[in-house]
């Protein structure tokens, strides 16, 4: 998912010339679908960049302007239009998918304001040298026993109890994974506030603090899905 650039200005409506709010897909005097604009997903539903949002609002109004986008509505338009509704839909979706989802909404909004994050890396690619904070030792051991039971499976042999030790690593880090959610949404409060006073020095706070968080999320995610691929191999 790559964050779209906003743009400040507002368009002129290809039909009636009046202005066209950012990342609007229709105007709202005349009605037409526009041409896709590079704006944010925010933007798309008229919403300001906080992140407790209140999601049944926004699945009403997701499903308000797909309803209009519907191809049967632009079945006699021109050509040019229905392919602008098409666009306009396919963005729709994509903003609804991320804003929707609390992880995707926090880690897109942080993009928006600049955070790059690593790429997503394979399974049994996690990198030693960027082990967060107070994991290296449990991380250390849990790459030993991955690769004992690696070892086991291509000679064959089975260890029942390395299984359980394995089974009982990945939901010790399963239940990190839950109270770091719980974290991230603590920190929603902090954002929105200071998004509201326009106070620069808290929403810097802020968005250091999620991102520290989003980034051991993300390894200790790697984790669970490794030991979880080599149990179901094994």
């Amino acid at each position: 998912m790559q964050a779209a650039e906003r743009v400040s200005a507002p368009a002129k409506c290809w039909s009636c010339g009046q202005e066209v709010a950012n990342g609007q897909p229709f105007c709202s005097s005349c009605a037409k679908v526009q041409p896709p604009r590079q704006a944010g997903y925010f933007d798309m539903f008229d919403l300001p960049q906080k992140l407790n949002l209140d999601v049944q609002a926004l699945e009403k109004q997701f499903y308000r302007y797909s309803r209009k986008l519907h191809p049967d509505v632009h079945a006699r338009a021109s050509q040019q239009e229905q392919e602008w509704s098409l666009s306009q839909a396919s963005l729709l979706n994509d903003a609804y998918r991320t804003l929707k989802n609390p992880l995707e909404r926090t880690k897109y909004l942080l993009k928006l304001e600049g955070v790059q994050f690593e790429d997503e890396r394979g399974p049994g690619n996690t990198n030693p040298s960027k082990v967060p904070a107070g994991l290296l030792e449990e991380v250390f051991e849990l790459n030993m026993q991955l690769e004992e039971l690696r070892q086991n499976q291509k000679l064959g042999e089975d260890d029942p109890q390395l299984r359980r030790d394995l089974e009982g690593a990945k939901d010790h880090f399963a239940a990190q994974l839950n109270l770091l959610d719980e974290q991230i949404r603590s920190l929603w409060s902090a954002w929105d506030a200071a998004w509201e006073q326009s106070d620069e020095a808290k929403k810097t706070a802020a968005k250091e603090a999620m991102t520290a968080l989003l980034q051991r999320r993300s390894y200790l995610q790697n984790l669970v899905r490794d030991v979880s691929e080599t149990l179901k191999e094994s």
